[in-house]
C-alpha cells in the first residue's frame, strides 16, 4: 500500500503543516536519499533553511527518515520503513552512492553484516556506506 503524506504525519501524531506536507511528499517522490540543499530547491522559495532543517530533524526523531553519512561529512535523508518509531531505527541496511551521479540509495534487501566487538564493547549504531556506479549510470 502506498504511503500518502497526510497518513504518515496522522500515524506519527504531527500537526499537519505545508512544510511538513511539502518535504515528506519530496521523499515519497523520490527513489534515494535527499541532502538539505536537495530539498531546499525542491521546497521553494516559500521555506527557509531553518524551516527545513527544524522539519527533518522531527522526522528523525519521530523515524520518519533516517541520516546517511557521506565522505564529505554532510549527511542525506532518507523515509524509514514503517519498523522505525520515534526515538528507535530500524534501518538496518547498506547505503550505496554512486561514484557518478552522486545518488544515495538504500539497498533494503541487503542487511549490513554482523560486527563482532571486543568483550566490554556494545555497539549502538552500525553504518555501511558502499560507493560504486549504480544501475542508472552502467
Amino acid at each position: 500500500m502506498e504511503k500518502s503524506v497526510e497518513d504518515v504525519l496522522k500515524r506519527n501524531q504531527l500537526s499537519i503543516t505545508e512544510s511538513r506536507k511539502k518535504i515528506l511528499g519530496l521523499f515519497l517522490s523520490h527513489n534515494g536519499a535527499l541532502a538539505h540543499g536537495d530539498i531546499e530547491r525542491n521546497a521553494g522559495d516559500k521555506f527557509d533553511r531553518v524551516t527545513v532543517y527544524r522539519t527533518l530533524q522531527t522526522f528523525v526523531e519521530k523515524g520518519i527518515v533516517h541520516t546517511i553519512p557521506t565522505a564529505d561529512n554532510s549527511v542525506r535523508y532518507a523515509l524509514c520503513k514503517d519498523s522505525c518509531s520515534e526515538g528507535h531505527h530500524r534501518d538496518h541496511h547498506i547505503h550505496f552512492v554512486c561514484s557518478n551521479c552522486r545518488n544515495t540509495f538504500c539497498l533494503d534487501d541487503i542487511a549490513t553484516p554482523d560486527i563482532r566487538l571486543p568483550k566490554g564493547y556494545s555497539a549502538e549504531k552500525v553504518e555501511v556506506v558502499v560507493e560504486g556506479i549504480c544501475s542508472d549510470c552502467k
